[in-house]
């Protein structure tokens, strides 16, 4: 009969490997936020695809979450679209946060047309990213986005309200912004992981 050895003895011993926890891995598209890089696949946003961004209402801190790879993407040289945002981006704050304006175009188009400018600017291959808030965007309606960013090797982000979170949708990357109890942020889907139990907590954010 075997006798049994305390597993601290083997390790003392090194007769037993001692694994590491891996990494965060260093994603091709980094969100600038390190606590949301840890829990993503791809360690950032997913390359090439549509990000859905789920809110209870404009304005609860959304454009925080992409403006540090806005400002990363422009001042590569790269060029970014808006299109019809609900509100008119504050130049001189984008601008304090790293972001070179004169690479990024704004669309000021009417609802039923959101979608198709999104889609024709992600395919030309000419804007590193783009985003759009459209109001009505069924599951055909996304996956041509999807595809267009594929195609054109673009970041697509639209931004929906979280009433749309029961609905199935081929965005690569889905993530919920709360506001109440606290502002804190949800990865409802992401390709290529299991989805995260726990929120990150939108106060705690470090860059």
């Amino acid at each position: 009969m075997n006798a049994v050895v305390p597993l601290s003895a083997l390790l003392d011993a090194r007769q037993v490997w001692r694994g590491h926890a891996a990494g965060v891995p260093a994603g091709n598209q980094p969100t600038g936020w390190r606590a949301l890089d840890a829990l993503l696949p791809e360690g950032g946003w997913p390359d090439a695809s549509l990000s859905e961004i789920l809110l209870p209402v404009d304005g609860v801190g959304e454009l925080r979450l992409v403006l540090p790879t806005l400002a990363r993407l422009t001042r590569s040289r790269r060029n970014v679209v808006i299109v019809s945002p609900p509100y008119a981006p504050c130049v001189a704050g984008w601008r304090q946060q790293g972001v070179d304006m004169r690479r990024v175009d704004i669309i000021d188009a009417v609802e039923k047309d959101v979608l198709w400018a999104a889609e024709q600017c992600l395919r030309s291959g000419s804007c590193a990213a783009v985003l759009a808030w459209p109001r009505r965007a069924d599951d055909r309606a996304l996956r041509r986005l999807q595809v267009a960013a594929t195609s054109g090797q673009a970041l697509a982000f639209v931004f929906r309200d979280r009433s749309h979170l029961s609905n199935a949708s081929p965005a690569a990357l889905r993530l919920e912004l709360e506001a109440l109890p606290r502002p804190q942020l949800w990865v409802r889907k992401c390709r290529g992981g299991a989805v995260p139990t726990r929120p990150v907590s939108l106060a705690r954010l470090a860059g």
